[in-house]
Parts: C-alpha cells; sequence; structure tokens
C-alpha cells in the first residue's frame, strides 16, 4: 500500500475490481433514480421559494397597512380631548367663529382617521367583548351588556388598536317589577 492509499480506499479496491462492469440498462435505471431524485428536490425547492414570496408578501402588505398604527395610537387621546372639551363646553357658544372652527378641525381629524382605515368600536348596549371591551366598573343594568362607554376604543383595518373602556351591567335593577325596583330605592335611601 502506498502512502496515498488509505486503509479505507485499499479496501474498496477489491471489491470495485470483483464487480462487473454496469450494463448500459442498469446505468439507464441508475440515472433516471437521481434524475427522478433532483426532479423532486427542484419541485420542493420551486414550492418553498413560492411559498416564501407570498408569506414575503403577505408580510409587506401588512406593514403597510398597519404601520401607521402607532402614529394613530398617539392621536388617539387628541381625539379624546376635543370630545371632552365639546361635552364641556356651553351649547350657547356653538354659533361662535373659532368654536365652529375647532369643530371643523376636530371634523376633519375624524375624516383623517377614517380615511386611514380606524373606526370607532361601537360599545353602548352591545353583548360585552373582551376581545374590544376592556370592563373598568360593573354597575347596575342587563348583565353581560355594556351600560356605558367610559373611553372609546377603535380598530385599525379590523384590529383593535385600543379597546373600548366600558361600565358593565351586573344584572341587578334590571328585568324586576315597578315596585321592587321603589322597595329597592327605599331601601337603599
Amino acid at each position: 500500500m502506498s502512502e496515498k492509499e488509505t486503509p479505507e480506499a485499499a479496501a474498496e479496491e477489491p471489491t470495485a475490481s470483483s464487480q462487473e462492469p454496469e450494463t448500459p440498462e442498469e446505468k439507464l435505471a441508475r440515472l433516471e433514480t437521481e434524475a427522478g431524485a433532483f426532479r423532486d428536490k427542484w419541485i420542493r425547492a420551486e414550492a418553498d421559494f413560492q411559498n416564501y414570496k407570498k408569506r414575503s408578501d403577505q408580510e409587506r402588505d401588512e406593514l403597510r397597512r398597519f404601520a401607521s398604527g402607532a402614529l394613530i395610537i398617539n392621536l388617539l387621546p387628541i381625539v379624546d380631548d376635543f370630545e371632552r372639551a365639546f361635552k364641556s363646553l356651553d351649547i350657547s357658544l356653538s354659533g361662535m367663529t373659532w368654536f365652529d372652527g375647532i369643530q371643523l378641525i376636530y371634523r376633519k381629524l375624524l375624516m383623517l382617521l377614517e380615511n386611514a382605515g380606524v373606526k370607532p368600536i361601537q360599545s353602548e348596549g352591545q353583548d360585552f367583548d373582551p376581545k374590544v371591551h376592556e370592563a373598568v366598573a360593573h354597575v347596575p343594568g342587563e348583565e353581560g351588556k355594556v351600560v356605558a362607554e367610559v373611553q372609546r376604543g377603535y380598530t385599525l383595518h379590523d384590529r383593535v388598536l385600543r379597546p373600548a373602556m366600558v361600565a358593565v351591567g351586573n344584572g341587578e335593577g334590571h328585568g324586576r317589577t315597578g315596585a321592587g325596583e321603589q322597595t329597592e330605592g327605599e331601601n337603599n335611601g
């Protein structure tokens, strides 16, 4: 055995020389099998690439649709401030030009949010849904129904940006007769 030969190579030589040469049919069958295996690997690789491409396009579309989410979340307290200001102002101010100007700015802000895909979550009178509502109080009213909205919630393209903070009915004072309600009032008063 020479220096370059390894024991494994020396062991393979006798078996290689003792084997009969491959017939053309055997060689063709072997090559067809190898070609089929390569074809299967190519088909799998092509399918993987198409799936990657679809997933990548979907992620890019999601990113584009929801990229403005952080900015919108920061604008929602401004909308809340406008709404609180309008509730606290005297109705006699409604004819003044500065008041009308502020209302116009508020409506433009709402339109901008709507065009971006932002929608308010409808709460009052609805069944409590923990996916879109955050219960902050349990008050007398129909059980499981939203009795009052403490802070409006919003969605962006059907994804909740901010859940609505709501007061949920506890079943007390609902569905009783007028006499029962009167008695309850007398007991509490």
